[in-house]
């Protein structure tokens, strides 16, 4: 009895070690590969050449995301695509929604716990607070209007306009997109915006 108790304590203490392992893996593993395909998708849009814009290839990058109320550092280059492997590169890009700042719902979706959990700290956002997005064309900068928590298949926050999907658009909107509560998909946490400035780059 004594050498089963002695051997189901170390299997225990092992699969522990498993564990732990496998959640830091988790937590700062699918970090690094996101950090390393940030790298490579930053230097196609630095690359990409200026021009009229243009529906963009799954897995491609569409424009660069930054909010100053999450750190001056805060700055990801959004994916296009949303599946499961685009959402390892970081935020993706709904392809049905609108692109920046074109009339209608530009819609990003990006994970809260892993792979560099890009929007973990939307929650913090409040009430006109800036969300800034740099596109080849134009840097667009939208004012937060609220937030909201909604069920997995409340899909009418995607439409043209957030909530109102038998609405036709007349502004440019922005919603934010990720699981709720943290480590959960339970729910979806929702920020939603509207484009404030246009500032168009110069040739």
């Amino acid at each position: 009895m004594r050498a089963m108790l002695r051997a189901m304590g170390e299997i225990s203490i092992t699969a522990g070690l498993i564990l732990m392992l496998f959640c830091a893996y988790l937590l700062w593993g699918t970090g690094a590969y996101t950090q390393s395909r940030q790298l490579l998708l930053q230097r196609e849009l630095q690359a990409r050449e200026r021009g009229h814009l243009e529906r963009i290839e799954l897995g491609k990058a569409v424009a660069l995301l930054r909010i100053p109320r999450l750190g001056r550092d805060y700055e990801y280059a959004v994916v296009e695509g949303v599946d499961a492997e685009h959402l390892k590169s970081g935020p993706g890009h709904y392809p049905d929604s609108a692109m920046p700042g074109q009339i209608g719902n530009f819609v990003v979706s990006g994970h809260r716990t892993t792979y560099a959990a890009p929007f973990n700290e939307i929650d913090d956002l409040e009430r006109d607070d800036e969300i800034v997005v740099e596109a080849r064309e134009a840097r667009y900068t939208y004012r937060v209007t609220s937030q909201d928590i909604v069920e997995p298949d409340e899909i009418d926050v995607l439409a043209p306009v957030p909530g109102k999907p038998d609405i036709r658009p007349i502004r440019a909107f922005i919603t934010l997109s990720t699981c709720h509560p943290e480590y959960s998909a339970a729910q979806r946490l929702i920020v939603y915006g509207v484009l404030k400035t246009t500032e168009p780059r110069k040739e």
